[in-house]
């Protein structure tokens, strides 16, 4: 049986789209990602001690399991959690450097390190939501849609997982990222 994309999302520091609709989004003070996490409303305080790369992924996979519609924060094995990029954590994992650059500042800064690992972002997304099924986050030399697929369609295999949220996020910086994310079935 072939694979179907039932929802997808798309996200950059100044868009928003989900299942192929524009959604409005009007940034006053504060920024696009904490805007988005106060539209849509999210209750999840670790959300403000994320790096951007993991707060692009939460917001992404939020929006995307809203459209979803289906009951949330339920026990399920039969989903699993996929996401690719190419850099990384680098943009955290600089900033961490930063705190210990310096012998005469030496200060490892664990609130900075905590969120500056890739899988960090699947496990918020599977804990926040109680999945217990597969979990990865894979590095691509460059952004390949054939590549994702194979590893969906892989994850498919497995006679548990029925469904996979996946997708590209990648942030280089606070204000430089982006997310494609979708539901497959």
């Amino acid at each position: 049986m072939e694979s179907r994309v039932i929802h997808r999302v798309k996200m950059t520091p100044k868009s928003l789209e989900v299942d192929g609709k524009c959604v409005a989004v009007a940034v006053e003070d504060e920024s696009f990602l904490t805007h988005l996490y106060r539209k849509y409303r999210m209750d999840y305080p670790k959300f403000f001690k994320m790096d951007v790369l993991c707060k692009v992924g939460f917001i992404a996979s939020e929006i995307l399991l809203e459209a979803e519609g289906a009951e949330r924060f339920v026990p399920r094995a039969d989903r699993a959690v996929l996401l690719f990029n190419r850099h990384s954590s680098l943009h955290a994992d600089r900033a961490f450097q930063e705190t210990i650059a310096d012998p005469a500042e030496f200060y490892p800064s664990p609130s900075v390190f905590v969120y500056t690992l890739p899988n960090i972002v699947t496990g918020e997304i599977a804990i926040r939501n109680k999945y217990h099924g597969e979990s990865g986050f894979i590095l691509l030399p460059e952004k390949s849609e054939t590549v994702m697929e194979q590893a969906v369609e892989r994850a498919l295999m497995d006679n548990e997982t029925t469904s996979v949220l996946t997708g590209w996020v990648e942030a280089v910086a606070d204000d430089e990222f982006e997310a494609e994310m979708k539901l497959v079935i």
